[in-house]
């Protein structure tokens, strides 16, 4: 499985981005598909996610700013950022994970979200 993300940026807060990461290879019916962030000196932290069946999950710091898509015909994911805060900066990487007889984690290579005051 091969991520693609596009769409990170250098924005004044208050500001709105999108994201997106098109997955290709050999994909999975049953999967998840994510965002997770990492900014320096702290842990990578999961964003938002979306099933196949496109139930959603958020972080408590994004709820109601962020809004997480997917589009199954283009095995692309959406990440809708609203309302960004300078707390938000990070690099962003997009998450494919293939729900087999365990789970299989794929990662893209990341895209830099800078929010300044």
């Amino acid at each position: 499985v091969q991520l693609m993300e596009s769409g990170g940026g250098l924005v004044q807060a208050g500001a709105s981005l999108r994201l997106s990461c098109a997955a290709s290879g050999s994909l999975y019916s049953s999967n998840f598909m994510g965002w997770y962030r990492q900014a320096p000196g702290k842990q990578r932290e999961l964003v938002a996610s979306i099933t196949s069946g496109s139930s959603t999950s958020y972080a408590d710091s994004v709820k109601g700013r962020f809004t997480i898509s997917r589009d199954n015909a283009k095995n692309t994911v959406y990440l809708q950022m609203n309302s960004l805060k300078p707390d938000d900066t990070a690099v962003y990487y997009c998450n494919y994970r293939a729900m087999l007889l365990r789970a299989y984690d794929y990662w893209g290579q990341g895209t830099q979200v800078t929010v300044s005051s």
